[in-house]
């Protein structure tokens, strides 16, 4: 059956991220750029105006808190775009750059939150999305070692940690924190709580359940890990740093990234990379960059 006439389509919009041909040429998929995959209600209203506009049936909701449009005829691509962009959900990324930043809710919402998830994508997609790299780089926040987003299964994690102090001397020994601690790293032994800190995950899900709020937290703090994968060979990325504010989380994804930049080679994944120049090495790298 012959293909149906169309206008012209401007080829140069498929040099930008977030557009993907499909399976059947004629077409293609729109990805929107959504930090943290946030929308307000009358965002998602206008989107599904948008769609309804252009013929659009279905509305994708992607693994990586963002939307595709699907089965997008090119012709329409220009009009398409700026509706998008006035409605404040823009074109998002696909190629080798920095993509959608993924992130949970954070302590904005959930009771095991330990940082401000929500905010800190928010601050690294205003600063890095898009930003064109010889890789695809992937960056994903949880609030607390739960790790709901899946965050060292990406090319740059952050994980919001916070580690349980305790004082001996008002403890009573009752063991609640025990049944509160998932790792077993909490016991009574003698009538005295003992923490076994190479079990801990530093999740702070012992403090708030103390009865007599005998075990405080320290700071919370942000552990930062490099070299995740997802795909055919999920690979868990390795701890590169744990810093103590969010500008300082910025800081070491912006120096992470500019070595992607200028040391990374195209055609291979950042794990593989990282595995030939040897990961201590890459550490002893940033860690350099931050410090000067």
């Amino acid at each position: 059956m012959p293909r149906r006439l169309r206008p012209p389509v401007n080829q140069d919009l498929f040099t930008r991220g977030g557009i993907i041909t499909e399976i059947d040429p004629d077409f293609c998929i729109v990805r929107l750029r959504m930090p943290a995959g946030m929308i307000t209600p009358e965002r998602m209203k206008g989107l599904g105006e948008i769609a309804k506009k252009y013929g659009i049936e279905n509305i994708h909701l992607t693994t990586r808190q963002t939307v595709e449009l699907p089965h997008v005829d090119p012709s329409k691509l220009e009009p398409l775009l700026d509706d998008l962009a006035a409605n404040g959900t823009p074109l998002g990324a696909e190629r080798e750059e920095v993509v959608n930043v993924t992130s949970c809710l954070g302590t904005r919402h959930c009771k095991f939150g330990i940082i401000d998830s929500v905010g800190l994508a928010e601050e690294i997609d205003k600063k890095f999305f898009g930003k064109e790299l010889p890789i695809k780089v992937r960056i994903a926040i949880s609030s607390c070692p739960n790790g709901c987003e899946s965050e060292r299964l990406n090319e740059i994690g952050i994980t919001g940690i916070q580690r349980p102090i305790r004082d001996p001397g008002l403890c009573t020994g009752c063991g609640t924190c025990t049944h509160y601690c998932r790792e077993k790293a909490i016991e009574v032994q003698d009538g005295v709580i003992v923490l076994h800190a190479g079990k801990c995950m530093e999740c702070g899900f012992c403090i708030k359940p103390c009865p007599f709020h005998i075990i405080q937290g320290s700071p919370p703090e942000y552990r930062i890990t490099v070299g995740g994968h997802r795909g055919r060979h999920p690979k868990i990325g390795r701890h590169l740093i744990d810093v103590k504010t969010p500008e300082e989380v910025i800081r070491v994804v912006d120096k992470v990234i500019y070595w992607i930049y200028r040391q990374a080679s195209t055609g291979s994944l950042l794990p593989e990379q990282l595995d030939e120049l040897e990961f201590d090495e890459f550490k002893k790298t940033i860690v350099k960059m931050i410090e000067g």
